[in-house]
């Protein structure tokens, strides 16, 4: 990816909006944790498979390499691909499923958008648990790597961009047809 490609998208993941229940756990030089506590209109099985298996319904293709968010699959098995096709025949994979257990949770490892480019990583766990009839989902991603400034000044705005997908799935499940940017 051109260095203007990844100026656009730390542009971009600057001015993502900011979802409720959110924090930035912690951050150092070396990398940082965010996380997000969000309660889903859906059972946990459902909750699940809106996030693994309707990933356009969804996605803000706005945070994508290729501007369309039904080119983005997730295939919730262990060594699977939360991957993107790109027009000329590429693809991109985003992360990869390292733990899976359908309704209660999934565990991905990978650098998403920026983070890639510069080799960070990072482990993200998305834990389903049933609260009356709706999900509480407990979102928590965990990155790090080197980096020559260090990794602590993109922990706000990667909470941003990830708290505003979650708020998206969170539409999404509630049926809305208009989703928050």
């Amino acid at each position: 990816m051109g260095s203007g490609r990844c100026l656009v998208l730390a542009a971009t993941l600057a001015a993502a909006p900011t979802a409720a229940l959110a924090e930035v756990v912690a951050q150092a030089r070396e990398g940082f944790i965010v996380a997000h506590d969000v309660i889903l209109d859906a059972a946990p099985e459902r909750a699940f498979a809106a996030l693994t298996e309707e990933v356009s319904g969804w996605w803000d293709a706005g945070h994508s390499y290729s501007g369309e968010a039904g080119n983005f699959t997730l295939d919730a098995r262990a060594g699977g691909c939360f991957c993107e096709r790109l027009a000329n025949g590429g693809s991109v994979e985003h992360m990869r499923v390292v733990f899976s257990s359908p309704g209660a949770m999934l565990r991905m490892e990978g650098g998403l958008g920026p983070l890639q480019g510069i080799g960070a990583s990072g482990t993200m766990t998305f834990t389903f648990s049933p609260e009356g009839d709706a999900t509480r989902l407990a979102f928590r991603y965990s990155v790090s790597g080197f980096v020559p400034d260090g990794l602590a000044s993109m922990a706000e705005p990667v909470d941003r961009v990830l708290g505003g997908q979650l708020a998206r799935l969170a539409a999404h499940l509630a049926g809305e047809t208009s989703l928050p940017r």
